[in-house]
């Protein structure tokens, strides 16, 4: 028997979701302040913007309708697929990490889901309740970008 087994790929029945790291031209991150309903995984905390995949719809496809209908925006220059967390804690997705700019006024977005978007300094976000797999992702993505 092999122990060496290589890791499974993803089952097209795991339910999946995609996020974007959104930047401005000044280093802030875009994040998003989640309704406090019970319902809904990480009630009340900040995160990113995205959500889950429909069945079959490939993540790349999924962020860019997440950013579209929950506030009406699409990065400049596209979205660059960065890598996958699972959210162990929550909604148990497997989720597909994208980061992209856009450099407008984010009180200005017709913001449809959620209760506020707001850039933040890197070094601010450490005072938000962050979803343990979204503080990772954003941590992961800080460390590799450029200066």
């Amino acid at each position: 028997m092999d122990s060496q087994k290589p890791p499974a790929e993803p089952s097209a029945a795991e339910p999946r979701g995609a996020v974007a790291i959104i930047a401005n031209r000044r280093g802030q991150l875009l994040m998003h302040l989640r309704d406090d309903l019970g319902w809904i995984a990480w009630p009340g905390h900040w995160s990113l913007l995205g959500g889950g995949c429909d069945l079959g719809e490939p993540p790349a496809d999924a962020v860019v309708r997440e950013l579209d209908e929950e506030a009406g925006l699409a990065a400049e220059n596209g979205l660059v697929e960065l890598f996958e967390i699972k959210d162990s804690y929550g909604s148990g997705q497997l989720i597909t990490f994208f980061a992209g700019s856009w450099d407008g006024d984010e009180a200005a977005l017709p913001l449809a889901e959620g209760v506020r978007l707001q850039f933040f300094d890197p070094e601010h976000l450490s005072a938000l309740d962050i979803p343990p797999f979204i503080r990772d992702g954003i941590h992961r993505y800080l460390a590799t970008r450029p200066a």
